[in-house]
């Protein structure tokens, strides 16, 4: 058995090991619950992107929220990535890791004027601009500054990507970015404001889309625009075609990377727009598939209508299947020959949502260890610490090597800002 999508998941005899790490081990070392990456799974993800753009104007922004770690992002800036950001806390992320300000853009629907002159100062590449009153507050905090913004306007081309509907974007009763039919009056007015230089376009639909349709659709509306606005007497750089391409979880089977590209550069060049720089938000499709999150067994319950495997991790360490009844694999990183039931594999946090997986078949004992598969994007990131519980460590594979790469929250950190009266 493999990771799905990756190669770097595997069987020795009867153990799961991740590269060449035994994942059991880990949890003895470290404690649980786990979240451990794969640093070549998130090369080989990348691989494909880099290999599509070769030979033209690019720039791959790896998408911070899909996992903030620092050595993530570190890791994707040694590659030679920029990085998609929404929070000027993002924007420190990607300094502290050793990221280049000038190879980022800045998206979001509710960027603070703080936020802005704090990326202003920075020397951000662009500002994906998501209204047109976000548009004048840019320019006011700009020109008062004595600095420019390079902007892009997120255009909603309302494309139906075929997603879930807390992670559709591109549709018009979505919150993100300027009507399609409001675009060309919002550039033209970007055009005559202080402090503002219009640089590109951008769009992105959604997340975990598994179709090239929706985005052949969506390049399509997107070009007819630039057409439109170029006419009108404003020049666009640069393309951004956001991300959101999907991965395996269970049976989807979402297009490669690299074949996505070349169909969206086919048209691009194919309708006379291949001079232009172009530009990518990848996240979920690096790092999905590179992680896992390590849970222990600490009982099992087994009744009239459900059976379920208490384990250590909860919704504040997992919230995907809480939050959109995310189907994420489960595994016993033992595997045993007898005793398979199914199983509800539910956490310890009084919520009837705290759940990872339901009606699992598995073979499992207490104290064994769980693999949750297909964990390294929005994951850790979306962790919390409720139920005053603390949030899990996290360690980098590479080959042999293992390093932490964040500590386990203690309780005494959790409490260290509060006072009483």
């Amino acid at each position: 058995m493999t990771l799905p999508g990756s190669p770097f998941l595997s069987w020795r005899g009867q153990e799961l090991f991740l590269e060449n790490v035994k994942l059991a081990d880990l949890v003895r070392q470290h404690g649980s619950p786990l979240y451990v990456y794969s640093r070549r799974a998130m090369l080989a993800a990348l691989a494909p992107y880099q290999r599509a753009l070769q030979g033209r104007p690019h720039l791959i922004c790896y998408a911070v929220k899909a996992n903030s770690n620092l050595a993530v992002l570190q890791t994707f800036a040694q590659a030679g990535c920029g990085f998609d950001i929404v929070s000027a806390g993002e924007l420190a992320r990607v300094l502290a890791a050793g990221g280049d300000a000038a190879k980022v853009v800045f998206s979001g629907v509710g960027k603070t004027r703080s936020e802005m002159a704090q990326a202003l100062q920075a020397g951000v590449k662009c500002f994906n601009v998501e209204s047109t009153a976000e548009l004048e507050v840019l320019s006011q905090v700009a020109a008062g500054l004595g600095l420019t913004a390079r902007v892009s306007l997120r255009v909603n081309p309302d494309v139906d990507a075929g997603t879930h509907p807390y992670i559709s974007t591109g549709l018009k009763g979505n919150k993100f970015g300027v009507a399609h039919d409001q675009a060309l009056a919002t550039y033209r007015r970007a055009a005559t404001l202080p402090g503002i230089q219009v640089v590109g376009i951008d769009c992105h639909i959604g997340s975990q889309i598994t179709d090239v349709s929706p985005y052949l659709d969506a390049l399509d509306r997107v070009l007819d625009l630039v057409e439109a606005i170029e006419a009108a007497g404003v020049t666009i750089h640069h393309l951004d075609l956001g991300g959101g391409l999907g991965i395996t979880y269970t049976d989807e089977q979402p297009p490669k990377a690299d074949e996505l590209i070349a169909q969206l550069l086919a048209k691009i060049d194919a309708r006379g727009h291949g001079q232009r720089e172009v530009m990518f938000e990848p996240g979920r499709s690096l790092v999905g598939n590179a992680g896992v999150l390590l849970t222990e067994v600490l009982f099992l319950k087994e009744g009239e209508q459900k059976n379920f495997c208490v384990v250590d991790a909860a919704m504040n360490d997992l919230m995907r299947p809480a939050l959109y009844e995310a189907w994420m694999g489960i595994v016993n990183t033992q595997q045993r020959s007898d005793g398979t039931l199914t199983w509800d594999v539910v956490g310890p946090v009084c919520e009837s949502g705290d759940w990872l997986g339901r009606d699992r078949s598995l073979a499992v004992q207490a104290g064994d260890v769980l693999a949750v598969l297909s964990a390294g994007a929005y994951g850790m990131t979306m962790a919390s610490n409720y139920n005053t519980r603390g949030r899990a460590a996290e360690v980098m594979v590479d080959g042999s090597q293992t390093w932490v790469i964040r500590e386990r929250e203690t309780v005494e950190q959790l409490i260290a800002n509060e006072r009483l009266i």
